[in-house]
């Protein structure tokens, strides 16, 4: 008898390993890394565009344009992290907020366009 407990003990650690690796292969390293730069970026352009607009419709803006940049652009936004946002960094939020994408994502989203 315990001979067959010990078989589905190693049956359930089998299982559950294979569902670790499974979650595991799911997420890449690369994948996490965006993750972080998206959210850290979120925090450098949130400020920016609240300058505009209160904070609720400037989090759903924030939201289309780091949807409507690109990951090098979200990665260079990442960057200003902890700093006032300059010159470059206004500019480099200004050109992705007017891109198509990121105009039809704010009429979506109930967002006044960004001038």
């Amino acid at each position: 008898m315990l001979e067959f407990a010990n078989d589905g003990a190693n049956l359930m650690t089998r299982l559950m390993l294979g569902a670790t690796f499974a979650v595991l292969a799911a997420c890449s390293p690369q994948e996490a890394l965006d993750k972080v730069a998206r959210r850290t970026a979120e925090t450098v352009v949130t400020p920016v565009v609240n300058v505009n607009m209160p904070l609720g419709l400037a989090q759903a803006a924030t939201d289309c344009i780091l949807n409507a940049a690109t990951q090098d652009e979200i990665d260079i936004l990442a960057r200003d992290v902890g700093v006032e946002a300059g010159t470059s960094t206004k500019a480099t939020i200004r050109a992705i907020a007017l891109r198509p994408g990121a105009r039809a994502c704010y009429a979506a989203a109930g967002v006044p366009p960004i001038l």
